[in-house]
């Protein structure tokens, strides 16, 4: 099912969006990092179903306990199994969609690979499965900490929903800019636009999409491993692995296919005996390794694919026929999707970081950086 990820930081998520429950479990993590569900649960919360007026009402408190891998409030070294019961779950809802294939979801493309399929809200397919990735994130932002980059911020932030982008400084983003907010944005004028819209589609049955930009600040020096582990390659199947995701560029992206070589160079100079770039047009990578510039990239999510007005699909039985949707889903995913992106980065930048360990011990190489 290809549910797990990573290399010396590795983890397997499991469980069904309407099932007894989901998780995961993490392997690689060192021993005698502080750890308890507390530190869990904050990032959990900032995922969780009915947390504003925008979401879905789903009522879930996403409580996350730790099964093994822990004593006394440390981490052992071995596998931590991490459970979050479903308990506000409604199969009922989705009764129609065991004959009728919802248009743009997995329920045919799973049908046609396994020959079976949980129908009750997607299953293995739904958004709930991100439950997992984001607990296992919260351990590898603690091991970031603790054993690496103490000074990591990564910061992602809705750049756009729909047709209204908004401005964000890179330079002055904080966390609790981004977090003062429902729509998880960095601009406090297009919070409430983009409310509104987010309102408006969904009283009239439908969705919409946009852009989780990101911005990774004081980042290791030489993270990544040529040629097909590169950096940015790994962040972009990250990235592109998560629920609803259609697109993904780093730096210039495909603005910079515009730029000439001289207008897109960024060129180097010695600064505080440090190497850094004049501009950041790479996005904090080059050659697929981190040149300990800003990592700067987006996401883009497409409109949710549930939505409650009629449709033309298919059925079980292939013949032609009509659905609507109905159940609890989002109108828009992009407030929910900011911890999914930062679960993400985080893992991919945990397990590059113990890779590096790995190849040159504790030797940091270039100090001037």
């Amino acid at each position: 099912m290809g549910s797990t990820f990573g290399q010396l930081f590795q983890i397997s998520t499991w469980g069904e969006s309407h099932g007894g429950g989901v998780g995961v479990v993490v392997d690689g993590c060192p021993p005698l990092l502080p750890l308890t569900e507390a530190d869990i649960q904050v990032d959990l919360d900032r995922r969780r179903p009915g947390q504003s007026e925008i979401t879905t009402p789903r009522n879930e408190e996403d409580k996350a306990e730790i099964l093994s891998g822990t004593f006394e409030g440390l981490t052992l070294g071995s596998p931590i199994a991490i459970l979050v019961r479903n308990k506000d779950h409604r199969p009922e809802a989705y009764s129609e969609m065991s004959e009728k294939f919802r248009p743009s979801h997995a329920d045919y493309t799973y049908q046609a690979k396994y020959g079976i399929r949980n129908w009750q809200g997607g299953g293995r397919s739904s958004a709930r499965e991100t439950i997992g990735r984001v607990a296992a994130a919260a351990i590898a932002k603690k091991v970031i900490s603790a054993h690496f980059a103490p000074d990591l911020e990564i910061l992602p932030f809705v750049e756009s929903i729909g047709s209204i982008r908004a401005n964000v400084d890179h330079a002055t983003l904080t966390r609790e800019m981004i977090e003062s907010n429902i729509v998880r944005t960095g601009d406090p004028d297009s919070i409430e636009p983009m409310i509104d819209l987010i309102k408006q589609v969904r009283g009239e049955g439908n969705s919409i999409g946009g852009v989780v930009g990101c911005v990774i600040r004081n980042v290791p020096v030489g993270l990544g491993m040529p040629v097909f582990d590169r950096l940015e390659a790994d962040l972009a199947k990250a990235m592109l692995s998560l629920p609803a995701t259609k697109g993904f560029e780093v730096g210039s992206g495909f603005s910079g296919t515009a730029m000439t070589g001289r207008e897109h160079n960024d060129a180097f100079r010695m600064q505080d005996g440090r190497v850094r770039t004049t501009s950041n047009r790479s996005g904090g990578v080059q050659g697929g390794i981190s040149n300990g510039e800003d990592i700067v990239f987006r996401v883009a999510f497409k409109p949710t694919a549930t939505i409650m007005t009629a449709q033309d699909t298919v059925s079980t039985d292939y013949g032609d026929t009509e659905l609507k949707g109905r159940g609890r889903h989002d109108a828009c995913v992009l407030p929910r999707a900011v911890p999914m992106v930062e679960a993400m980065a985080a893992l991919v930048l945990v397990d590059h970081m113990l890779r590096q360990r790995a190849l040159r011990g504790t030797h940091e190489g270039d100090k001037r950086r």
